[in-house]
């Protein structure tokens, strides 16, 4: 079992069928769950899922819903942002985290981010431009 940072592959088809929307103010609702080092997430991943997500003191089940920045084009680069996310009074260790649709019917996942190790902790995203935005379609 592993997770491997990756777009999930279900995700790039999903854009193109209207699935997600992540336009600021009338988008879809998109969440950051939180998983041990038990769990598996990589480009393979569809979809939110309960199994070795994590548990403890200031974490609730499908973790944080994200404050989306509208995407816009970074050079030839479509990014999309979100404002940084904290788990209050947090008491749990996290190794990933998946960014699914709470919106969307079947909760579909957007990405795996592997933490490179076990963290206890507040999620702060890279700046959104071409190289390092967190969902970056070329």
């Amino acid at each position: 079992m592993a997770i491997t940072s990756a777009i999930c592959n279900s995700f790039k088809t999903e854009i193109l069928t209207g699935v997600h929307n992540f336009t600021a103010s009338s988008g879809d609702t998109f969440n950051l769950a939180l998983y041990t080092s038990s769990a598996t997430l990589n480009k393979s991943t569809t979809a939110y899922t309960t199994s070795n997500e994590v548990s403890g003191s200031g974490y609730t089940a499908k973790g944080n819903a994200l404050t989306s920045v509208t995407p816009v084009l970074s050079t030839d680069t479509a990014v999309c942002d979100f404002a940084d996310t904290s788990f209050t009074s947090a008491s749990f260790t996290a190794r990933g985290c998946l960014i699914f649709n709470d919106s969307a019917s079947g909760d579909p996942a957007v990405c795996a981010i592997d933490f490179g190790s076990d963290k206890t902790f507040t999620i702060q995203f890279p700046a959104a431009d071409a190289s390092n935005a967190i969902i970056r379609i070329a």
